[in-house]
């Protein structure tokens, strides 16, 4: 099969299981309802899936590590630290907690202006690579944790509650307030990026290869982890930290497509996230009547897949 069917493939198997969602159990009676419910939830979800797998590969190509996901950086702790500050100085019933969108904002801010200020400071300096801002982001992941259970354990017990929310991924409580906002910054991001999608075939290669093959290599990596950083802080408000997902849908992808080319692997990832993500909800819902969480789940898979990468890595 050629990877042009592969892909078309995941698209249909895509399609059928979002109308299955949307569809199942609707009648002439309850379809008002359940529509105005369920197309704003598969649409975060879809989008969720769509920023996870592009960024979970884009970071995988610029560290040329196929281990690695952008939680490392400590982005996921930073989002967690930044809604407990929130919650800890203006409290849950101010309008930065209740306006889904001017949450979002002042969120993606605080983390595009992290990632740009870590970046710059330490890939301008000589002898400074990829591998020793992941350090430094593994430190700060740890110190932003740090803060946030500081701050969680002297707050009010009913606005702890609040930051629990905010905590842990769930695709039963969407953010759709920030879906037309999220969407529209998805969109812009996926159409800049793609326009590059040769030179992230060249910048897999490896930094000395790309730059000898006229790659302007700090500029570029520092523009595409901005990028990351934004759709990390896009998919995180929409449905909470997801540590696994990355990891798990771009490795099949590599295994599916067999291939380095960047404009198919970044459309496989995505529909195999889709996949994966509705999917996996049909199942929660339907089959196992909520008793679990969608996150649980990706979380269990992806850790047993992760111990499998790794072994196989020592293997070779």
């Amino acid at each position: 099969m050629t990877i042009r069917k592969k892909i078309g493939a995941l698209a249909i198997i895509s399609v059928i299981l979002i109308l299955t969602f949307i569809t199942v159990g609707i009648d002439a009676n309850n379809y008002q309802y359940f529509l105005s419910r369920r197309v704003p939830k598969i649409a975060a979800i879809v989008l969720t899936g769509g920023c996870i797998a592009f960024s979970s590969l884009i970071f995988q190509t610029i560290t040329n590590n196929k281990i690695l996901t952008p939680s490392i950086l400590g982005l996921d702790s930073l989002y967690v630290a930044i809604q407990t500050f929130m919650v800890f100085v203006f409290g849950s019933t101010s309008r930065v907690m209740i306006n889904g969108n001017v949450n979002f904002i002042i969120s993606v801010s605080l983390m595009i202006i992290f990632s740009t200020i870590l970046f710059n400071k330490l890939l301008n300096r000589e002898g400074n690579n990829i591998f020793f801002l992941l350090l430094v982001g593994l430190i700060f992941g740890t110190l932003f944790s740090s803060v946030s259970s500081f701050m969680q354990m002297i707050i009010d017990p009913n606005e702890f509650l609040i930051v629990l929310d905010k905590m842990f991924a769930s695709f039963n409580n969407v953010n759709t307030d920030i879906l037309t906002i999220a969407s529209i910054s998805t969109i812009a991001i996926l159409i800049y990026t793609f326009r590059y999608k040769e030179v992230l075939d060249v910048v897999s290669l490896g930094r000395e290869q790309a730059i000898n093959l006229g790659i302007e290599y700090d500029k570029f990596i520092k523009k595409m982890l901005i990028i990351i950083a934004i759709l990390v802080s896009i998919s995180t408000a929409l449905v909470g930290p997801i540590t696994f997902l990355g990891l798990l849908v771009t490795n099949i992808s590599y295994q599916f497509l067999n291939t380095y080319k960047h404009k198919y692997l970044i459309v496989g990832s995505m529909l195999i996230s889709i996949v994966f993500l509705v999917g996996g909800q049909l199942v929660v819902e339907r089959v196992l009547n909520f008793n679990t969480t969608l996150s649980v789940i990706i979380n269990f898979v992806g850790g047993i897949y992760f111990v499998y990468l790794l072994l196989k890595e020592v293997k070779e």
